[in-house]
């Protein structure tokens, strides 16, 4: 109600326009109008129609034009319009014009007209932000007399002259999309040199190119003996037998080399080999890490999927789009969905109270990041809070690559390992028919409760807090489903979900055993009345006489529709502008199909426009032969990360690579049949000073072997190693120091032969990894990793002495060759040295060992001496002394800097 007031005074307050009684909006003249006329006439409608005005745009004067020109415009330009203009603006906001500056960007409106205070603008170039956002975020702040123009402005209304658009004062710094990376791959011609005798194949033309610029000469070839052991372990990642290496040494033929890479090609151990770093950049792990690290007991069948996409050559091109969208190909086959199982490997949280939603976000963009990196070597983080500093890639952008994974939900599926269908099918319809007469007599209203149950749940959901006893329920339905087996976090939700009558056989009958187990407090009465209990219990019965089906974690696009959204500042909570799925537009563009938006996403991927995939592979696989990429930061492709070193050779290989079928065991036999790998890793000082880090590759580069291959090694040489192909992970014995650090879960040594399986198959817990392999850099399973590190610690020297293993394996080393040359304390030395080095000793390296050997028999028979001579227990003391010496002096050679490092 409008305060009573006399006439007089009300009539004065509108002509004189002198006290603060008034708004501002009667200082108008059409309103002083309106009132006078609303406090003569008492008309109701005329003082509706006044309310009316209130709302009315008021008319600009020039002066608000002159001062907007004169005062406002300046501010916005100097500071804001370089960033915020029409060409590429940041965080999706425009400010040259009146029009864009109201729509706002990502994050919504910007600015209230009327209200500086509560103007995000405002607060932004004021420093009051809730998020403590500074604008400009680089140069001169604004003065305090700019920021007093800034807020009267905004609250007088934005008066903003019609027809003008601002420009900014300063050009922005030139776009990064000319960086070499984003540019077309060009299939340069290999170019002449003048020593044509070194040159095996094109690589060696573009190498030595390069240093016959700069006067240099490429190493000599490194001789047979470490050749074999070098390309063994880099295809295989074992080391040659005493017997292969001879029979190479003996074969004088034309193409003796090239014939021993086929056959390493064509080894079942180089799957292994080469899964192992692709492992590591899906982080591929078998517990969910965070708190509880709960296990994940079938993750394994993804690497088996992987072992044997690389061992027949999967084109990298169909591997990629396998991975990413096996489960949406025509017809998937269950390979093909077990391909999926790369998306898998994201950290998981099931501890109670955790909120499904944060943890499936971080999932979600767990994969895009993973993505990013692996095949288009871009460093996404950036974007996901922010449009990126230095490569060009907008928040928006993010968000929008994002999307193609928002659209994907986790689900375990029926994989049946060969010896098991059988068995199965023939007992299905059995079981089928069984569950069925349990449930028919009380199937009606057993379904009334069960429909009664999902639409509390589904209420709970959609009004979370409301009822927190069923929100709990909600998520412990994706929390436990499968009973804690590492099954599809959001599996059960997603089920509930679907409409009764498009449910498929298996989802009710999973959806209904979860329900007889939690679904009791919907109606307990009922409940009892139907005998749920015991109908849970008979068909839990009835299910253990059923033969199983091994499973495996795959993807499935949802089956309800999830839209995906700009997330403010990367929180979750507080959502931006709608996105759609789409690439980057420094890239080339996605194709315009009908197929699945994530599937046209992988094939856009591996497509010959996109400059980035064959690039980014290419120069990781060149990186594991040469310990550097070209781009030795092979995690980033852009403008922060390393220019290459040669690029014509990374654009020539590229193309290689993709007009050659994609093909991954083609590229490495062209690398090792090369000159360039085939050089001597011996330094050269005059190389040396000039090129510490072999970037001209004028030599090899001597590496340590990855923790795996030392451990695999190891038991290799030493006869302990079992070959075994494929199958669930292995627990070799460690410390239970390290054990009990994985929460709940327990670390049980295998037992027999399986404990000396290859590392590719120790169990990788997120928590508590493998102690061995993180004291020789095995790489953290929570993340990507590109490239290994390759420290030289004293811990890993004291490993190799004491560790359980590697004494088991220098006392297996030590029995063998005594066993095999009883006579021959010199024979015997020969052949270790051939076991585990490949090659003879020296006469200087066999009489250093023989000293040591009799010394260490000498203190071992002084410290087991008997009081009585020529007894029993003196002859078991000297044979155990015997045993002990042989044993210290192979665990010497183990320990040799030789026989970690691939020369």
């Amino acid at each position: 109600m409008m305060k009573r007031i006399g006439s007089r005074r009300f009539i004065d307050l509108i002509v004189n326009r002198k006290s603060t009684e008034m708004p501002a909006i009667s200082k108008q003249p059409r309103f002083r109008i309106a009132l006078l006329l609303a406090i003569f006439s008492g008309s109701l409608v005329v003082i509706g129609l006044f309310s009316m005005l209130q709302t009315a745009p008021a008319a600009e004067s020039k002066v608000d034009q002159k001062r907007f020109q004169t005062q406002v415009a300046p501010i916005l330009e100097k500071h804001c319009v370089t960033c915020h203009g029409p060409e590429d603006p940041e965080s999706g906001f425009r400010l040259d014009t009146k029009a864009h500056l109201l729509k706002g960007g990502y994050t919504g409106k910007i600015i209230v007209p009327g209200s500086a205070k509560n103007s995000p603008l405002f607060q932004m170039v004021s420093g009051t932000h809730k998020d403590e956002t500074v604008m400009p975020p680089e140069g001169d702040r604004l003065t305090k007399a700019e920021l007093a123009i800034l807020k009267t402005w905004i609250n007088a209304g934005l008066h903003w002259p019609k027809g003008i658009t601002l420009k900014a004062k300063h050009k922005r710094p030139p776009e990064p999309s000319k960086h070499w990376a984003y540019q077309p791959i060009i299939t340069h011609q290999p170019p002449a040199v003048r020593n044509t005798n070194w040159p095996r194949n094109s690589i060696d033309r573009f190498v030595l190119t390069r240093l016959e610029q700069l006067k240099l000469t490429p190493s000599p070839a490194a001789v047979k003996r470490t050749l074999i052991r070098r390309v063994t372990f880099d295809l295989i990642g074992l080391p040659p037998t005493p017997e292969e290496i001879d029979n190479f040494l003996a074969d004088n033929r034309p193409g003796a080399y090239e014939r021993l890479v086929s056959r390493l090609l064509a080894s079942p151990h180089y799957g292994e080999r080469w899964a192992r770093p692709w492992l590591d950049l899906c982080h591929f792990a078998e517990s969910d890490g965070y708190l509880t690290d709960q296990i994940r007991p079938v993750a394994w069948r993804y690497r088996s999927w992987l072992i044997s996409a690389l061992n027949t050559d999967m084109p990298f091109n169909q591997f990629t789009i396998e991975q990413l969208a096996g489960d949406l190909l025509p017809n998937a086959t269950i390979d093909q969905k077990l391909a999926t199982g790369f998306l898998r490997n994201t950290l998981s949280n099931r501890e109670g109270g955790a909120d499904l939603e944060e943890f499936r976000v971080e999932q979600v963009i767990d994969r895009t990041l993973t993505v990013g990196t692996v095949w288009l070597g871009m460093t996404l983080e950036c974007s996901r809070c922010h449009d990126h500093k230095y490569d060009p890639v907008s928040q928006k952008e993010f968000y929008e690559f994002n999307a193609f994974f928002d659209s994907a939900n986790e689900i375990n599926i029926d994989a049946p390992l060969p010896d098991e269908l059988a068995p199965y099918l023939e007992n299905q319809q059995s079981y089928e028919t069984k569950r069925q007469k349990l449930i028919t007599p009380i199937k009606t209203d057993l379904e009334k409760l069960q429909k009664r149950w999902e639409v509390k749940l589904l209420f709970a959901k959609d009004n979370p807090g409301k009822d927190y006893v069923w929100d709990r329920k909600w998520e412990i339905l994706g929390l436990v489903w499968g009973g804690n087996l590492g099954e599809g976090q959001l599996e059960g939700c997603e089920i509930a979900k679907l409409p009764w009558s498009k449910r498929t056989q298996l989802q009710k009958g999973r959806l209904l055993d979860y329900f007889l187990k939690y679904g009791s407090e919907i109606d307990s009465e009922e409940f009892k009345r139907l005998k749920l209990s015991d109908l849970r219990g008979k068909l839990q019965k009835l299910k253990e006489g059923l033969p199983k089906l091994t499973r495996a974690p795959t993807m499935m696009r949802t089956q309800n529709h999830r839209q995906a959204y700009l997330h403010v500042r990367g929180d979750f909570r507080s959502r931006g502008i709608d996105v759609q799925p789409n690439t980057f537009s420094v890239l080339p563009d996605l194709a315009k199909t009908d197929e699945p938006r994530r599937l046209t996403m992988a094939r856009w991927l591996v497509s010959p426009e996109n400059p980035l995939s064959a690039r980014v592979t290419v120069n990781r696989i060149w990186q594991e032969f040469f310990g550097s990429g070209f781009v030795s930061t092979s995690e980033d492709f852009g403008k922060q990360g390393a220019p290459p070193t040669h690029p014509k050779l990374l654009d020539w290989l590229a193309a290689e690579f993709m007009r050659d079928n994609w093909s991954v065991k083609s590229l490495h036999k062209l690398i090792v049949t090369s000159a360039t790998y085939r050089q001597s890793s011996v330094a050269r000082p005059k190389i040396d000073r000039n090129d510490s880090n072999n970037q001209l590759l004028a030599r090899q580069t001597p590496l340590r072997l990855s923790a795996e291959q030392v451990r695999d090694a190891v038991l290799f040489s030493t006869g302990l190693l079992y070959r075994k192909l494929d199958g669930p992970s292995v627990f070799p014995p460690q410390p239970d120091s390290v054990s009990m650090e994985g929460f709940e879960n327990k670390w049980v040594a295998s037992s027999g032969r399986e404990k000396y399986r290859r590392g590719l198959y120790t169990f990788t817990q997120r928590t508590s990894p493998f102690s061995q392999s993180v004291t020789f850099d095995s790489a953290d399973p929570s993340r990507t990793c590109t490239r290994r590190e390759r420290s030289n610690t004293p811990l890993q020297a004291l490993a190799l002495l004491n560790d359980p293993v590697f004494y088991e394996a220098a006392s297996a080393l030590a029995k063998h060759v005594s066993q095999k040359f009883p006579q021959s304390e010199s024979a015997r030395i020969d052949a270790a040295f051939e076991l585990a080095l490949g090659r003879l000793p020296e006469p200087k390296e066999r009489d250093r060992l023989i000293e040591f050997r009799e010394q260490q028999l000498e203190l071992l028979l002084k410290s087991s001496a008997s009081s009585i001579p020529a007894t029993a227990a003196e002859i078991k003391a000297r044979i155990q002394a015997e045993s002990a010496s042989w044993t210290g002096l192979c665990s010497i050679i183990l320990n040799l800097h030789e026989f970690i490092t691939r020369d």
